[in-house]
């Protein structure tokens, strides 16, 4: 089975450039992307029902022009602490402070984060700037023609000249901020902060591998502690040492995020992995591969016969295959795909083995299918 994931390249990096730190613009982006995909939030209905409907007119027709910002993908305009030639890697500690870091964003920069809802099959590519290369130019408005007339008329706005909907976009944050995201940053703000000392802590005390471990059970450090792996369902590669963006990685918490893990691995850019903070009600990840075990060892139509016997009752291995027709030793072939996947447990009476389906986990295949395509 392949392996799908997003790895960090940290072979040589300074401890010290590995870094846990709070952002209010990231928030205010998964905030926005809460509102307009309240489904993929469940915990945050009331405060996504009770924010939109508080929302003057003027604004919430500003937000909707520019959703596709937050709603298709995450664009890096959020981060852009990561992509500022010459910086330090590090997040404001306002709003404010974050605008003024997204101000220094070179236009390229800023052009192509913005417009990665047109891209995103050449995130991670390098691919020419919009603004200087026009095969790039041409495909970024096809591309967003076939999203919608806003898209379009946003696309070339932007290209035409980025300054102006550079100052639309700040003056749009400053809104938000304002209307009902200050409130919310005070409110959650605590949180994080104590999540990112907590991990901090980690790292210092107890090393690497015990602070990406308390992160999420999403990411994993290898043998040798030179690469850091990031569980999703797609594919990507970034280097943390490379010094034309100044060596470092960069951790920050979401209280909104759950259940996306996010990584920036945009070329040029610092690599940055923002993570949901640990709440004791929320489950554990499903790693992708036992996910796509699950799935495959239920598509056979004999294990979906068995599965339908062996939730009702304990089976012995005799018992199902009398009553399917089969013989005993293609039922262990099929029972063994199903413990692999961790669908079945087994245990003993007496001189009998009894197979049971587990149905707490084939109960959390749809949610776990559900947050391993949204990680």
């Amino acid at each position: 089975m392949d392996r799908v994931s997003v790895t960090i390249d940290i072979a040589g990096l300074d401890p010290d450039r590995i870094v846990f730190r709070t952002s209010p613009l990231v928030e205010l982006g998964v905030a926005l992307h809460a509102l307009a995909e309240p489904g993929h939030h469940p915990g945050l209905h009331g405060w996504a029902t009770a924010t939109a409907t508080a929302l003057e007119p003027d604004l919430a027709d500003r937000l909707h022009e520019a959703e596709f910002l937050w709603r298709n993908t995450f664009s890096d305009v959020f981060m852009p602490f990561a992509g500022v030639v010459g910086g330090d890697g590090t997040p404001g500690d306002s709003l404010a402070a974050d605008l003024d870091i997204l101000d220094r964003l070179d236009d390229d920069r800023f052009v192509s984060a913005a417009l990665e809802f047109t891209c995103a099959a050449f995130y991670g590519t390098g691919a020419a700037s919009p603004l200087r290369n026009a095969e790039a130019r041409a495909r970024a408005l096809d591309m967003a023609a076939a999203r919608g007339p806003r898209q379009v008329e946003f696309t070339k706005r932007l290209l035409a000249d980025p300054a102006p909907v550079r100052r639309w976009l700040r003056r749009l944050f400053e809104d938000c901020e304002q209307a009902f995201f200050a409130d919310t940053w005070e409110r959650v703000r605590v949180q994080l902060v104590a999540d990112a000392r907590h991990k901090t802590d980690l790292l210092r005390r107890k090393g690497l591998a015990e602070a990406v471990r308390a992160v999420s059970p999403a990411l994993t450090l290898d043998a040798d502690g030179g690469r850091i792996s990031v569980d999703k369902l797609t594919e990507g590669a970034t280097d943390a040492t490379d010094p034309a963006v100044g060596p470092g990685l960069t951790l920050i918490p979401t209280s909104f995020g759950w259940p996306h893990l996010m990584v920036l691995h945009a070329p040029g850019w610092r690599p940055v992995i923002h993570y949901p903070v640990h709440r004791p009600e929320l489950p554990a990840p499903a790693s992708v591969e036992l996910l796509q075990l699950r799935m495959e060892a239920l598509a056979h139509p004999m294990r979906m016969r068995l599965c339908r016997n062996i939730a009702r009752s304990p089976y012995t291995t005799g018992e199902l295959a009398d009553t399917n027709g089969i013989t005993a030793p293609e039922v262990s072939r099929h029972l063994a795909v199903l413990k692999k996947a961790g669908l079945v447990t087994t245990r003993r009476r007496g001189r009998y083995v009894l197979h049971q389906l587990d149905l707490t986990v084939v109960a959390r295949l749809g949610s776990d299918f559900l947050e391993g395509i949204l990680r």
